[in-house]
């Protein structure tokens, strides 16, 4: 019943501009399309405050911007780097997923994919680098190339290289669609230059290509896989923690698959 863990790649050090506090969190506040007045409201602060912060003729408090970040969505990677422009230190960790701190989040994670099966399930951080799975996907994980499966296996790659999932993809223009769809969402969430490559490489739409979505369903669109002589029809939903104090927990999530027709139920019950 133990589910597998699979190690992560190290990360890239990236040549970063220097900005102060103010100007970073006005580059958030025109990312969620907020007005200075819209923000003043939500954080409960007076518009003029906010543009006082945004000018850098008035230094917020560390309650301050972390008041502003709350309203303004931003992740807690990013929430340490307003801090450490104001001159403050970082108020979130990043500790490596196999550190005992985080034991028991990573033991509620097991649970969540145990709980799951005979249906498939996994884990991927925030450039989709699979971290966990549940026994269900190994079937699918052994049907392709070895190479694929040296860690950090990256979910995307997985499934639309010709030597991974692929080819067992029935409507792989949907998923292709799905993944582009939602990497998207995240970059224009937080910038992020290896989840840009990743992009770029895999889905950056070529030339006459539809960048639409094609909607085959009256509420999901499934992925279909032919396996075994027969279609499975899945749907997947996401889970990440609600209330995370922890970078590497925070950027976690767990994609669950569940059978969109009796007959796909079948198959994993059987």
């Amino acid at each position: 019943m133990n589910s597998h863990f699979m190690a992560l790649g190290a990360t890239m050090g990236t040549l970063m501009i220097v900005y102060t506090v103010g100007e970073l969190l006005r580059q958030w506040r025109q990312r969620r399309g907020l007005s200075q007045l819209d923000l003043s409201i939500a954080a409960d602060v007076s518009a003029r405050h906010v543009s006082l912060v945004e000018t850098g003729r008035s230094k917020p408090s560390v309650e301050m911007i972390l008041r502003l970040a709350d309203q303004l969505h931003v992740p807690l990677r990013d929430r340490n780097r307003l801090l450490l422009a104001a001159g403050f230190a970082p108020r979130y960790t990043e500790r490596p997923l196999d550190d005992p701190a985080l034991s028991a989040a990573l033991d509620a994670v097991r649970r969540v994919l145990r709980a799951h099966e005979p249906y498939p399930a996994l884990v991927f951080d925030r450039r989709w680098n699979i971290v966990m799975t549940n026994r269900a996907v190994d079937p699918f994980f052994a049907r392709v190339a070895p190479d694929l499966l040296r860690p950090p296996v990256n979910l995307v790659r997985l499934g639309l290289d010709p030597r991974g999932l692929a080819p067992m993809v029935v409507n792989l223009a949907d998923v292709r669609a799905v993944f582009r769809s939602r990497i998207s969402r995240q970059l224009a969430t937080a910038a992020d230059a290896e989840l840009t490559a990743l992009y770029e490489e895999l889905l950056d739409p070529g030339p006459g290509e539809a960048v639409g979505q094609r909607v085959d369903a009256d509420v999901v669109i499934p992925m279909i896989l032919r396996v075994d002589g027969r279609e499975l029809r899945l749907f997947s939903t996401v889970t990440t923690f609600g209330t995370p104090m922890d970078i590497a927990v925070e950027e976690i999530a767990i994609e669950s698959y569940y059978p969109a027709d009796p007959e796909s139920a079948a198959y994993f019950t059987r």
